[in-house]
């Protein structure tokens, strides 16, 4: 009878020890699954913050471009070319 009771502890002991194993990777799990979606919103808030400020550094740029500084004579003149393709084809479509 004495193994018996004996067992019954060690099971009981070691079931409490998972128990509370469980417990802890859970709250960690809980902690973690938190901290990943704070993560992705700060991740797709710097990603639209960067997007952004490219388009802010495309516009100023093209802004330069056709400034007309010496540097970007070229390509303010792709640029012009570009456009004008852009509504030719435009007034083809419109034509058709």
């Amino acid at each position: 009878m004495g193994e018996i009771n004996e067992v019954t502890e060690l099971l009981e002991h070691k079931l409490d020890k998972l128990l509370d194993i469980h417990s802890f990777l859970k709250d960690e799990n809980e902690f973690l699954h938190k901290k990943l979606n704070s993560l992705e919103a700060q991740l797709t808030s710097t990603s639209q913050e960067l997007e952004e400020k490219e388009k802010e550094y495309q516009l100023l740029k093209i802004a330069k471009t056709i400034e007309g500084s010496n540097k970007n004579t070229r390509d303010t003149k792709l640029k012009i070319n570009a456009l004008i393709r852009d509504i030719d084809t435009c007034i083809i479509q419109l034509s058709d």
